[in-house]
């Protein structure tokens, strides 16, 4: 089996048992926009600790794997302008789902969410064609 594919498999056995995690110890659904978006337009403060951690545990985790194993090959553009959009138009998109991959693909569909379940549909069709768009077509990424 391929090494990314391994890793790919790793990745997601780790969001998916972190979802559950969170959903049993704190009783919500482990969505990393509302997550974030929380703690910047403030109506988190209830929970800002827990949220703070979570936030902490999405970089610290994959700094300490990038330092016990070295640089990692993502296959991303090497152009900051394009990874800069791209970013931008993911957290747009996610305001406007009410909610990203983690929090309607992961809890969402393994709670047969239709909500959860068509947001995902959406999510892989916009990606697929704007890989398209963007790859194929442009020669941007």
């Amino acid at each position: 089996m391929p090494m990314d594919w391994i890793m790919g498999l790793v990745g997601g056995l780790m969001i998916g048992v972190g979802g559950a995690v969170y959903l049993l110890i704190n009783g919500r659904i482990m969505g990393a926009s509302g997550i974030l978006g929380g703690l910047i337009d403030g109506s988190g403060k209830a929970t800002a600790g827990e949220r703070l951690w979570f936030v902490a545990g999405v970089f610290g985790v994959p700094t300490v794997i990038y330092l016990l194993s070295g640089p990692i090959d993502t296959h991303a553009t090497t152009n900051v302008a394009v990874l800069i959009v791209a970013g931008l138009l993911v957290g747009v998109g996610t305001r406007l789902a009410n909610g990203c991959t983690s929090g309607h693909g992961v809890c969402g569909i393994s709670r047969f969410n239709l909500r959860g379940i068509v947001a995902t549909v959406f999510y892989i069709l916009a990606g697929g064609l704007t890989v398209v768009l963007f790859r194929h077509m442009l020669g941007a990424i």
